[in-house]
């Protein structure tokens, strides 16, 4: 029985020899200077945002970044930076007064989730509104390729632990 379990152990070891090591690798890649310079540009990203500053906002972006929003926030997708501030600036535009801060950043394998608190008053309100989502940066080259925006946090959290 022991020859058998050492056989099967054998076996799948060289059926899946970079089980472990990929699991060490997205471990590094969490954990690299890449990724917490990623996250410093994402903090510097919101906050170039909050001041209106939307060319510097878009500096951590891959020129060809898709940008994309659930239906709660308008929807659709952006393509390209010029696509991206297009948006953005449209979004912003809407606000009278406000702020999207991040509150945590995950990193997640070759993502970067962000949980952002935004709290703005439209133009035409007393009102302010708070919402809590999401948004997930898929990071290459040290640039954001994608950004996908969740209503659920955890959902966002299920969809950037599913590396495609």
């Amino acid at each position: 029985m022991r020859r058998f379990l050492a056989f099967m152990l054998l076996v799948a070891a060289g059926l899946y020899p970079n089980g472990c090591d990929r699991a060490k690798n997205q471990a590094r890649v969490e954990d690299s200077p890449q990724t917490q310079q990623m996250i410093t540009a994402l903090r510097a990203a919101y906050a170039a945002f909050n001041r209106g500053d939307l060319d510097a906002a878009l500096e951590p972006f891959d020129a060809q970044i898709e940008w994309s929003e659930p239906p709660e926030f308008g929807g659709g997708t952006s393509h390209g930076r010029d696509g991206v501030k297009q948006y953005l600036t449209q979004s912003r535009s809407a606000w009278l007064e406000g702020s999207s801060e991040p509150e945590q950043l995950i990193p997640v394998g070759t993502r970067i989730v962000v949980f952002v608190h935004a709290r703005f008053r439209p133009k035409g309100s007393d009102s302010w509104r708070d919402v809590r989502l999401a948004d997930v940066y898929t990071v290459r080259d040290g640039k954001a390729l994608q950004m996908l925006a969740f209503t659920d946090r955890q959902a966002a959290l299920r969809w950037a632990r599913d590396e495609r």
